[in-house]
């Protein structure tokens, strides 16, 4: 317990960290164009780095950090060596003014370090899929070089369509692109949902048991138990599609229906009886130290063989359960059943009668619906094109354009772009380390699944970002600043809108990007804008040498970190 704690106070002082580090991203450019002070800058960015809890609901990214690395191979020691491995290079990184990726740098570290106990363990010869999940690593490695493009573009395309001289064609195009954004957010939720229902009935659990005992079937031909095991996983899979094949059509019907209404007709409908009795009886043996017996198991003999044992008999669970949640037995006579079947530490016992008291499942089912919804964000893009359309017309069809009228515009609405950046920066940052703390309380044991994470970790977390951005990082505002262009108001404008789109845009992905990467690229876009000679390539080149340097030195110096740890621990 002590050692987690500890996980949790360096993963929150990185988190502090990443904020001061890159607090350049969200008030470098508003900082440069005097449309702030850099104190109320700061302030103005930790603020909405913190509003970011309520929008970002789903915590995509955050899920995808925390699976980096093989749970076989997650271990509070790993985790610690990561942190402090991160930790140390974002402050190398501070001290030159290099604007480096405190993400790249957290996932790098965390996978080096479960490397480096994957070849104590197994030997040089481990399978690196084995390690880390590798769909996550190479998604990150290409977005070191798809983030900054894609602000790039997208910064262009902005201050393109904000010269344009024909204001009513400048407003189409926005409505246009307005129009397919929320095409592709709504995409972007609906497969969210469907892949939140998969994971809810367990469809997602049951095709990897086909597979593995369709592995094990071909391995060994004509063995009754594989060829029984393979049909009872078939079996399983197949009624657990019929159910989402049921749920699917009120999924699609989100908008109309709402949550609490689609979790209520699949609970009156019955398709959600199965498996209610299987997330009662994941909570029941969770509140009874089960997760603590699986996180000791790898490395202790003892504890793999009570693990054993336990998992196997703790799914017997589910009959005293039914006869509970069919009021066919008292909650006092279904803990002398299940206590029957495997103990109950006394110590223990209030806890579990405390879980089946408050369990629920339509409350359980509403939660990982709404997860998915991302109306916020929607409807936070339609606004901001309305309102940029608003402004347009205002200073060039109601007052009489200037050059002064424009600029006072774009200035006023840099303080839009920037607050809109910071939540970006925020959700999509303070989930990476939300995904460790996570990942932490998976190895020590105290949740089973990142669903489960308590609601203090992303409160805490939110925290900890804003009040480091309140630290400011002078540094790299200078180099994010002035040093790869001069920025106008107008560009400043268009580069953090396209920042604050790209980071909404990979968040919903659940890609773990670079704010820093993203920005720079954005910052690039608007000087090319102007002419391509406008950036200072010489001080882009050693940016993008830093960028690629960060994934694979966080990884060797926590690689190093955890063979000294491993002495002490």
């Amino acid at each position: 317990m002590t050692l987690l704690v500890i996980i949790i106070i360096l993963a929150l002082l990185f988190d502090y960290i990443n904020g001061f580090h890159d607090a350049a991203n969200s008030i470098a450019t508003v900082v440069s164009t005097k449309v702030l002070t850099p104190f109320q800058a700061v302030l103005w960015a930790a603020i909405f780095n913190f509003v970011a809890f309520w929008i970002f609901k789903d915590h995509a990214v955050a899920n995808s950090i925390s699976k980096t690395v093989n749970k076989d191979f997650i271990t509070l020691p790993v985790i610690l060596a990561g942190l402090i491995a991160a930790i140390f290079w974002n402050l190398l990184t501070w001290w030159y003014g290099i604007p480096s990726s405190s993400s790249h740098t957290l996932i790098g570290g965390f996978a080096g370090a479960a490397i480096a106990h994957a070849i104590n363990l197994k030997g040089m010869g481990v399978a690196w899929g084995k390690i880390v999940e590798s769909d996550t690593i190479l998604k990150t490695i290409l977005f070191i070089f798809l983030a900054p493009l894609i602000g790039m573009i997208i910064s262009i395309f902005i201050t393109v369509v904000t010269i344009m001289r024909n204001v009513w064609a400048r407003i189409a195009i926005i409505a246009a692109v307005t129009f397919l954004t929320v095409l592709m957010f709504d995409k972007f939720e609906s497969d969210k949902m469907h892949e939140n229902l998969e994971k809810f009935l367990k469809v997602d659990k049951y095709k990897k048991d086909v597979a593995t005992a369709e592995a094990g079937a071909k391995a060994k031909p004509g063995d009754s138990t594989a060829i029984a095991k393979l049909n009872t996983a078939k079996e399983k899979l197949e009624k657990g599609e019929g159910i989402y094949n049921n749920i699917k059509p009120l999924i699609e019907n989100y908008d109309k229906l709402g949550s609490k209404a689609i979790a209520e007709k699949s609970y009156n409908e019955g398709w959600l009886k199965d498996v209610e009795v299987s997330k009662m009886k994941d909570d029941v043996r969770n509140a009874n130290d089960y997760l603590v017996l699986e996180s000791n198991a790898p490395a202790d003999a003892e504890a793999k063989k009570e693990y054993d044992k336990a998992k196997e008999l703790t799914e017997k669970y589910k009959e005293p359960l039914k006869h509970y949640l069919k009021k066919e037995a008292s909650l006092d006579s279904t803990i002398v059943a299940m206590n029957a079947i495997y103990p109950i530490k006394p110590e223990n016992v209030e806890k579990v009668k405390k879980k089946i008291g408050k369990f629920s499942i339509v409350k359980s089912f509403e939660g990982d619906i709404e997860k998915a919804d991302n109306s916020i964000i929607v409807w936070g893009i339609i606004l901001t094109s309305v309102m940029f359309c608003l402004v347009y017309l205002y200073v060039e069809k109601i007052k009489t354009p200037s050059a002064y009228n424009v600029a006072n515009m774009f200035k006023k609405l840099q303080l839009f772009s920037s607050a809109a950046f910071s939540v970006g920066h925020g959700g999509s940052d303070a989930q990476k380390v939300m995904g460790i703390i996570g990942a932490a309380l998976i190895a020590s044991g105290t949740i089973q699944e990142f669903g489960q994470l308590p609601t203090w970790v992303p409160v805490c977390c939110y925290f900890a970002i804003g009040l480091g951005t309140m630290s400011g990082g002078w540094k790299i505002v200078k180099t994010m600043g002035t040093k790869i262009t001069k920025v106008t108001p107008l560009e400043g404008v268009a580069a953090e809108t396209a920042g604050a789109f790209t980071l909404f845009f990979t968040g919903q992905m659940g890609i773990p990007v670079s704010t820093t990467h993203t920005i720079s690229g954005s910052i690039i876009g608007v000087g090319a804008t102007k002419r391509l000679s406008a950036v200072r390539w010489g001080v882009t080149t050693n940016l993008l040498w830093a960028w690629i340097l960060t994934i694979p030195v966080s990884g060797i110096l926590a690689a190093i970190i955890f063979e000294i740890v491993s002495i002490f621990l």
